[in-house]
C-alpha cells in the first residue's frame, strides 16, 4: 500500500497564496517575515504534517545518528551531570549529541525546536519551559522521537523521566522534624516551574504528617536571576538577601529547607552575620548535593539527585522509540532522590570536630 504524499513547500505556499521563497524562509527562523506571516506559515504546516527534505531523508534511511538535547540551565549542577551520563550513553549506541539552552525563554524554545527539525536528529530529549506545549508538538507531527526530562508537559503523552522532587522535598522536611523541628520555613526560587512546584508540596504533605502548621510565611521566594540570564548559576547573594528579611523576624524558625545548595551559602553568610550558629541556633537542609556542600561548616545535610540514573534512562527510552518498540517500562518514570545527612543538622556533634567533618566518607544517606 502506496504512503500518503508527503506535503511540499510549494503545497503550503499554495495553500496561504504566498511564495515559495517566503514560506521557505519562514519555516527556517530566517529574518524579513513579519510575525503573522510567520505564524500563519508554520500553523499550515503543522496542519498538513510538512517534513523538511533533510529530516524526511534521514528518518527514511535510519542515518539521524544524532540526539537533540535542549535542557533550560548548563550551569545547574545537576543538568551539567545530566549532560554527561546522556553523552556517554549515547555514545556507546553510535550517536551524538546536538547541545541547545533554551535559557527558560519561550522564544528560544521554539527556535531550539526549528534547529532539531533542520538538523535531521533522530530523537530528541527534552527539559520543556513548560509555559507550552505547542513547540514539542511539532516534532511529534514529523515524526521525531521525544523523550521529556525532569518536566513534564501531560497533555502530550511523551515519556517522561525525572527525579521525584515531591519525595525529596517531603525527605528533607521529614529529616528536619525528626531532628526537633516544628517551625520550618522553605527558601525556593521564584519560577513557576512543577519541580518547584513539587518540593513544595512535598514540605506540605510532611508537615501534615506530623500535625504541623504551614503560617504564612513559611513559603519565601528568592527572586530568581534566569528572569535576566538563565545561563548563569544561582546567585547566593540573593539568597542572602531573603534570608537576612527571614531572620528580622520576632521568632526563628527551628530549620530552613532550601530548594538548592546555593541558597545554603546565603543562608549560612546571614546567619553568620547575626552572629547564630548552625545547627545549634537553626538547621539547614539543602537540595542538589553539589560538589562544595561536603566541604561547608558544618558540611551540608542535603538531597542529592540521581543525575547519572535519569540521564541513562532517558537514553534508554528514547533509543526505544526509535526503534518503535514498547518496553514494560512505565510511560512516566519519577527516580527517588537521597538524603544524605551531614553536621548542618546533627545537633549532636555541633561544637567540636566530628570525623564526618574531618571525612565525608563517613556520611549516611537513606
Amino acid at each position: 500500500m502506496a504512503g500518503a504524499r508527503r506535503h511540499t513547500l510549494r503545497d503550503i505556499a499554495a495553500a496561504l497564496n504566498l511564495s515559495v521563497n517566503t514560506v521557505s524562509r519562514a519555516l527556517s527562523g530566517k529574518d524579513g517575515i513579519g510575525e503573522k506571516t510567520r505564524a500563519r506559515v508554520r500553523a499550515e504546516a503543522e496542519r498538513v504534517g510538512y517534513v523538511p527534505n533533510s529530516v524526511a531523508r534521514s528518518l527514511v534511511l535510519g542515518s539521524a545518528m544524532t540526539f537533540g538535547l535542549v535542557i533550560t540551565n548548563p550551569s545547574n549542577p545537576f543538568y551539567a551531570q545530566l549532560i554527561s551520563s546522556i553523552e556517554l550513553r549515547a555514545r556507546t549506541h553510535g550517536y551524538s549529541l546536538l547541545l541547545m539552552v533554551t535559557d527558560e525563554s519561550e522564544e528560544n524554545e521554539t527556535r531550539a525546536v526549528e534547529s532539531l527539525l533542520r538538523s535531521s536528529v533522530g530523537g530528541s530529549i527534552v527539559v520543556p519551559v513548560q509555559a507550552s506545549a505547542d513547540p514539542w508538538r511539532r516534532l511529534s507531527t514529523v515524526g521525531v522521537p521525544t523523550v521529556l526530562l525532569n518536566r513534564d508537559l501531560p497533555d502530550l503523552g511523551y515519556r517522561f523521566v525525572g527525579t521525584d522532587n515531591e519525595l525529596g522535598g517531603y525527605r528533607a522536611t521529614e529529616h528536619a522534624i525528626s531532628r526537633g523541628a516544628r517551625s520550618i520555613v522553605v527558601l525556593e526560587e521564584d519560577l513557576p516551574i512543577t519541580t518547584i512546584a513539587d518540593r513544595i508540596a512535598g514540605f506540605r504533605r510532611a508537615m501534615a504528617e506530623a500535625g504541623l502548621s504551614v503560617p504564612r510565611g513559611s513559603i519565601m521566594r528568592v527572586p530568581t536571576r534566569r528572569h535576566e540570564q538563565a545561563a548563569l548559576p544561582w546567585q547566593p547573594q540573593q539568597a542572602y538577601q531573603v534570608a537576612r528579611r527571614m531572620l528580622r523576624r520576632a521568632r526563628l524558625p527551628d530549620a530552613v529547607v532550601v530548594g538548592n545548595d546555593y541558597f545554603a551559602l546565603g543562608l549560612y553568610r546571614a546567619l553568620e552575620v547575626r552572629g547564630l550558629k548552625v545547627p545549634d541556633d537553626m538547621m539547614v537542609i539543602g537540595y542538589g548535593d553539589h560538589p562544595y556542600s561536603a566541604f561547608l561548616s558544618p558540611p551540608l545535610t542535603t538531597v542529592r539527585l540521581p543525575a547519572e540514573e535519569v540521564g541513562n534512562i532517558a537514553v534508554d527510552l528514547l533509543l526505544e522509540e526509535i526503534a518503535g518498540g514498547r518496553s514494560a517500562r512505565p510511560l512516566k518514570q519519577l527516580i527517588a532522590p537521597t538524603l544524605v545527612e551531614r553536621e548542618s543538622t546533627d545537633r549532636t556533634t555541633s561544637g567540636r570536630t566530628s570525623s564526618a567533618a574531618k571525612n565525608d566518607s563517613g556520611m549516611t544517606s537513606r
